[in-house]
């Protein structure tokens, strides 16, 4: 009974001692697993930290960059602004200059308002008596071919066409008894107007001409003209201080001299009613 009591007392040492050494075990290995997952976590929040700290290295760079850009235009600025704050203070001279002038020149807005009314009403006014005049001329001419007569407006003037062929015959300066029947209906309206002048414009084809005292087309359009004149004043009334009398020759065509009806169509009398330029003159002079 002694030995077993022995025996057990003896085993029961190797028993506990074999019983903790198994527990310190299984602690020392989760707390060195923990300490492995710990390491591991270190490890990883270490890699993050070193990302980090490039990211910011580049961008730290990037920023040093942009603030050397900012303080060299900063820089240029502060060198420049002397010279920018001059031309300002030019500019304000100029504009403190020119401000009295300015003030003039709306001033005078009202005035050139009405001097331009004038103007228009000046040409409505033309235009109206020319209208007038053209058609107491066509009233008066009746009903004539108007290949042989023609009496238009073109750019504000009257122009009054007669062909050659119902003034003169072929080659002569002479009047027709027919055609003085016609200049007398065109002077009977004529003479209505004395503020008006006119000009008898003789104009020929391009065919040489040379007869008697007649040298060349110049003076065939010239001595054209001049009988137009002489019918106008002598027989019909009409003052010569209104009449002038101008040779065109060949050289003012109003149609092709290559075919028989253009060559035609360019021999003519033309009487033109003369713009009244005193009375725009006399706008543009200035007001007392």
């Amino acid at each position: 009974m002694k030995l077993k009591y022995f025996l057990l007392l003896a085993i029961a040492p190797a028993f506990l001692f074999s019983c903790v050494s198994s527990k310190k075990f299984k602690a020392a290995q989760a707390q060195l697993d923990s300490l492995n997952q710990a390491h591991t976590k270190l490890q990883g929040d270490f890699k993050i930290c070193e990302d980090d700290k490039a990211e910011n290295a580049r961008k730290s760079a990037a920023y040093q960059s942009e603030i050397e850009a900012l303080n060299k235009q900063l820089a240029f600025l502060k060198e420049n602004s002397t010279t920018t704050l001059k031309q300002l203070e030019d500019l304000s001279v100029i504009s403190s200059a020119q401000a009295e002038s300015i003030k003039k020149s709306l001033e005078n807005i009202g005035a050139k308002d009405a001097y331009i009314q004038d103007l228009q009403s000046a040409m409505a006014r033309k235009d109206s008596l020319n209208m007038a005049l053209v058609m107491n001329l066509k009233g008066a001419i009746g009903n004539l071919d108007d290949q042989d007569i023609n009496v238009k407006v073109d750019k504000g003037v009257v122009f009054i066409d007669i062909s050659d062929k119902l003034l003169f015959r072929s080659g002569s300066y002479v009047i027709t008894d027919k055609a003085k029947e016609v200049l007398g209906k065109v002077a009977q309206v004529l003479k209505n107007q004395p503020d008006l002048e006119y000009m008898v414009e003789g104009h020929t084809d391009d065919l040489s001409y040379s007869k008697g005292v007649l040298l060349d087309n110049w003076d065939l359009s010239v001595k054209r003209a001049t009988s137009v004149v002489r019918v106008l004043q002598k027989q019909y009334g009409i003052a010569p201080a209104q009449l002038t009398a101008a040779g065109r020759s060949e050289y003012v065509p109003v149609a092709d001299n290559n075919t028989a009806e253009g060559r035609a169509a360019n021999r003519r009398t033309r009487i033109v009613v003369l713009p009244q330029l005193d009375q725009f003159f006399k706008l543009l002079e200035p007001k007392q």
